[in-house]
């Protein structure tokens, strides 16, 4: 089954948008979900519900569920965090894939949330939701622009390069992900394209003939895939996790995943509108970060095929600010996303 990354065209209202969560429905809410989840005899308390003031495309939600263990009495309590669909925004992605994601990366190396429970349709919690084990640590989109030593912050760099290689080498075969998504093999490129392409038609309210210009340049140029591997696809410090050490705790946010060309991860961590989130001036850059790729995973980087995935990744920003704005006039969230001109300008200076 394929990653289901859009809804119908005709934009219906979601009928579970009008049940947004307050502190003591969402709680009593979730005490109902856990209960069903465990089974008799379990009595679940829940407390702690706090909503989280991070991430943009899920409704985030901590919470202490605490029950019985059915085979031993013994007292049981998890931290946990419940990621709900908004009413609207940037993304519309699919739960159920998510969390299939999450649970076939729990037999590999790969540091990702585990999960505990799903509820694909809304049916129980309000909204499409899963539940997954709470990770604790810091998260900061511009760690590697701050005022700590450069040689620190190009140490976490190389880290994280070895994280999104350690992505790449998940042997999504064994790991039951070939049922999961399809294998676009060598048209991963205008894969993408008709992807993202289909998402703009859709949502686009006006004409963007810069998105138009970039869709033609991307089909005419698109590279051939020479192996198909697992892409983050939003891979970025501000989706890790780390403690006081700066050591990874977990790579977040994993509802763009899907099968492709490692290139596509590589293109977005190297586009020019990220280079404050990835590069450490004078230290770590576009050169340091692909080399380093190159050796750790032993695999030659196709610098063209780079190049072309950081069109597709302004690209892609793009379209997702079409999506968000659709939502804003439809009333599904509250913030005016649109085409930025700092994105649209990035697009043509590509081109060019």
């Amino acid at each position: 089954m394929a990653a289901a990354a859009t809804t119908p065209s005709d934009h219906p209202a979601p009928a579970y948008a009008a049940c947004d969560a307050t502190l003591d429905t969402l709680q009593e809410t979730l005490r109902e979900f856990v209960a069903s989840q465990l089974g008799e005899g379990a009595d679940p308390r829940i407390e702690h519900v706090q909503r989280v003031g991070t991430g943009r495309s899920r409704e985030n939600w901590y919470f202490t569920a605490t029950w019985q263990d059915g085979d031993t009495g013994a007292s049981v309590t998890e931290e946990l965090i419940v990621r709900r669909d908004p009413a609207g925004g940037l993304l519309e992605t699919d739960r159920r894939t998510e969390f299939a994601v999450l649970a076939a990366l729990e037999g590999t190396t790969v540091p990702a949330p585990s999960v505990r429970w799903l509820d694909p349709d809304g049916s129980a919690l309000g909204r499409p939701s899963l539940v997954m084990v709470r990770e604790h640590g810091d998260c900061d989109y511009f760690v590697l622009d701050s005022d700590r030593p450069a040689p620190r912050r190009a140490d976490l760099a190389r880290r994280l390069c070895e994280l999104l290689a350690c992505v790449h080498q998940v042997d999504w075969r064994a790991a039951g992900l070939g049922a999961v998504f399809a294998d676009p093999g060598p048209r991963a490129a205008l894969a993408a394209v008709d992807e993202w392409e289909a998402v703009l038609r859709r949502d686009q309210l006006e004409p963007y003939p810069e998105l138009e210009l970039a869709a033609r340049w991307l089909r005419l140029h698109a590279p051939i895939s020479s192996g198909t591997v697992l892409v983050h696809g939003d891979f970025k410090v501000g989706n890790v996790l780390r403690d006081a050490d700066d050591h990874i705790v977990a790579l977040l946010d994993w509802e763009l995943t899907h099968l492709g060309d490692r290139h596509e991860d590589l293109g977005w961590v190297t586009q020019p509108l990220r280079t404050r989130e990835h590069f450490v001036a004078g230290h770590w850059g576009r050169a340091e970060l692909l080399d380093h790729y190159e050796a750790t995973t032993g695999s030659s980087v196709d610098h063209d095929a780079v190049a072309w995935w950081n069109m597709m990744s302004c690209y892609k920003t793009a379209v997702m600010q079409v999506s968000g704005l659709r939502s804003f006039v439809e009333g599904r969230c509250d913030e005016p996303y649109q085409p930025s001109a700092p994105v649209l300008s990035t697009l043509l200076d590509l081109i060019a």
